[in-house]
Parts: structure tokens; C-alpha cells; sequence
């Protein structure tokens, strides 16, 4: 089994998803009492945000790519960014590393076309709705990208960045997410990317008129078969 380097904290509440779904995947997989091989290093995630807002990302690329390094040296043979959006400078962190980083988007993206879908509803914050980053790399494997109107990107923002980071789950938030993906779908979408690890906490299978695609589980079931290979 190789060792996972996971990069967390952004936010601690889905970090806390990918270990538990890792081990979960690993013991059903191997069976008896197994359990993932893996070093977590969590982020102070205040300082990651407050670079986001600043547009400072070279900064905040250039900070977990230290990180990374620093998993590297402690053994880690794969890494996991374990967030959508900083995958926006997987560039930066892969730039000095031996190890490969397992990308969230080639995995989700493989994903979608393997279930024989090419045009998608895409779920996250704004810098992962709307900047080229995320867009490209499902757009590389064939799949076309649409996203809520400009109005409910914010809001959507403000969920995941007021409630869904702090775990506080609210009913009328989740309604409004649902209703975002009914109109996803009057769009043309033939499935739902919840591009935001945060988004699985309050959106199940069953709230969606469409499938979807759980990032999170993608990532993980990607990094244990990588693992186990």
C-alpha cells in the first residue's frame, strides 16, 4: 500500500470526510482490520481564504506546495489536494514534487465520461464556477461545463463559505441548492459535478433530479485504487 499525503483544512469538515471515506474504502477493499496509510497535514484554512479574496493565489500556491514538499519528505508517495478550488494552482504545487498529486478534476472527469455523459452542471464556489481553471480541465477530457446564473453563484458561495466550512447546515440553504440543480438541468445538463467537497455534506444523491458526480468520493476511490495498484 502506498502512503497518502493529504493536504486538508480547507475546510476541516470535508478533510474529516476524505479520512473516514479512505479508511472506510481501504477496509472494504482489504478487508480484516486495514486502514489507510496516510499523513494529513490541516491548514489554518483563514489564511487560505483570506489569499483567495486577496487574489493573491501565487502566495497561496506557493504555501501549499511548501506543505506538500514537506509531506513528500515525511513519506508520502501520492498527494491529495483535498479541496476543488485550490486545485487552481496544482501547477505551482506540482512543480518541485517527486510524487504525483492525484487531480481532482482528471478523476471526476473520468468519471463523467465513463458513465457516457458530456455536458455537466457544475456546483462550487465562485472561483471554481467561474474562472477557466476547473472549466478546462473537464473541457480536456470532452465534457461540457455549465453554471448556475450569477445571482445564485453568490449564494451558492456564501453557503459553502457562511455555513457549509462552519457546519452549520441549514433547510432553506439545501432548497435553494436543489432548486439550482432543477434549473441546471432545464439547461441541458445530463449531470451534476458537486465541484465543492463541502457540497456533499448537505446534498445527497436522492435531492438531485440528475446524477451526480460527489467529488470527494471520486478523489478518494481514485487515491485508494492508486494506492492499491
Amino acid at each position: 500500500m502506498k502512503v497518502l499525503g493529504l493536504i486538508g483544512g480547507m475546510s476541516w469538515e470535508s478533510s474529516s470526510e476524505y479520512y473516514r471515506k479512505l479508511n472506510q474504502a481501504i477496509a472494504q477493499k482489504l478487508g480484516g482490520l486495514h486502514s489507510a496509510e496516510c499523513i494529513l497535514y490541516s491548514i489554518d484554512f483563514n489564511e487560505i481564504d483570506l489569499l483567495q479574496r486577496q487574489g493573491e493565489w501565487e502566495k497561496a500556491g506557493q504555501k501549499i506546495a511548501t506543505i506538500a514538499k514537506k509531506l513528500e519528505n515525511a513519506g508520502a508517495e501520492l498527494l491529495l489536494l483535498c479541496t476543488n478550488t485550490m486545485h487552481k494552482v496544482a501547477d505551482t504545487i506540482e512543480r518541485d514534487l517527486s510524487i504525483p498529486l492525484v487531480h481532482i478534476g482528471d478523476a471526476t472527469a473520468k468519471e463523467i465520461t465513463s458513465a457516457g455523459i458530456s455536458k455537466v452542471g457544475l456546483l462550487g464556489t465562485t472561483y471554481t464556477m467561474e474562472e477557466d481553471f476547473y472549466h478546462d480541465r473537464l473541457n480536456k477530457h470532452g465534457v461540457k461545463v455549465i453554471t448556475p446564473n450569477n445571482e445564485n453563484r453568490s449564494e451558492l458561495n456564501r453557503i459553502i463559505f457562511d455555513e457549509l466550512c462552519k457546519g452549520i447546515f441549514v433547510d432553506d440553504s439545501k432548497e435553494k441548492i436543489i432548486k439550482m440543480l432543477q434549473s441546471l438541468k432545464e439547461q441541458g445538463a445530463e449531470g451534476i459535478v458537486l465541484g465543492c467537497t463541502e457540497i456533499p455534506l448537505i446534498i445527497k444523491d436522492e435531492d438531485s433530479p440528475l446524477p451526480i458526480f460527489n467529488t470527494l468520493e471520486i478523489h478518494v476511490q481514485t487515491a485508494v485504487n492508486l494506492a492499491l495498484s
